[in-house]
């Protein structure tokens, strides 16, 4: 009887061959990415000597200042534009000059401006780098004082003067070079999406940091402005009775809970107080 011979086991193995040298392949090229994602990362180093720490930042002072006087339209047209009134416009510049002129804030080279919100409905202030400061009508009309808003301003020159913005930009590169070094590795949409949510969640509790520190540098402002740094406590409750006392878990949120915040703020009062706050100071 007439048989067909039989395959050779080479003819199979040629396929899985290739396709091992072709994972090897990714592999090496994703452990080139994410080497050169690290080491860019770990060369980023200054020192701020206001904040006191070696900081990873990716961009200078310039590209700062530059970078948010690029982006002010931006965030104007997403809020409604600027609150139509000259004179509580000029109130806040005064505030937020006082505390800048009187701070640490005046030893840096950024450009401060600051910019009242035409949103009633968003409750919200935040910096953009380099020193382009703002709040929306939405939090001021919940302020009841002038320290309030020193508070509220000193917080936001302090994300400022201690280059979050910067420092994000640069733990950023390093997630972006990691994912997609993981992408290159693995090939598989669902492990890009793993590293992905990992990098968020890294990036997220960076966040909450910056938010503690600026807390405590704000305290700092407001009093070297003679400000009652209590104040800053106030608008924490202010926050929390804007949220409708509903809390989110700090975990997966950008900013820290207002309770835990209070927390935090009022042990730096006590250790730049010690025997309590003076009478004197602007509520």
């Amino acid at each position: 009887m007439y048989r067909q011979p039989r395959r050779t086991v080479t003819s199979r193995m040629g396929p899985k061959s290739g396709f091992g040298n072709g994972l090897k392949m990714r592999l090496l090229i994703g452990l080139a990415i994410a080497a050169f994602a690290v080491f860019s990362y770990m060369g980023k180093s200054e020192f701020n000597p206001i904040t006191g720490e070696n900081q990873r930042v990716s961009l200078t002072e310039e590209q700062e200042i530059a970078m948010g006087l690029q982006a002010v339209p931006t965030m104007m047209e997403q809020h409604g534009g600027l609150y139509p009134d000259q004179e509580l416009q000029d109130y806040i510049d005064e505030v937020g000059f006082k505390i800048v002129r009187m701070s640490d804030a005046s030893e840096t080279d950024y450009e401060y401006e600051f910019h009242l919100l035409h949103d009633p409905n968003t409750i919200n202030a935040f910096a953009l780098p380099g020193g382009q400061v703002f709040i929306t009508a939405a939090l001021y009309g919940r302020m009841t004082t002038e320290g309030q808003l020193a508070a509220v301003l000193g917080h936001e020159v302090a994300h400022v003067v201690a280059r979050h913005g910067a420092q994000r930009m640069a733990k950023s590169d390093l997630t972006n070079g990691l994912i997609g070094a993981v992408a290159v590795g693995a090939g598989d949409i669902g492990a890009q999406r793993m590293a992905a949510m990992i990098g968020n969640m890294v990036n997220m509790k960076y966040g909450r940091g910056d938010e503690l520190q600026s807390d405590t540098l704000g305290v700092q402002f407001m009093v070297d402005a003679g400000y009652d740094p209590r104040a800053m406590i106030e608008v924490q409750e202010i926050l929390q009775s804007a949220s409708g006392g509903e809390r989110q878990p700090e975990f997966f949120s950008t900013h820290p809970d207002p309770v835990n915040r209070i927390g935090e703020i009022q042990e730096t009062i006590n250790a730049i107080f010690p025997n309590g706050v003076p009478d004197n100071l602007i509520p």
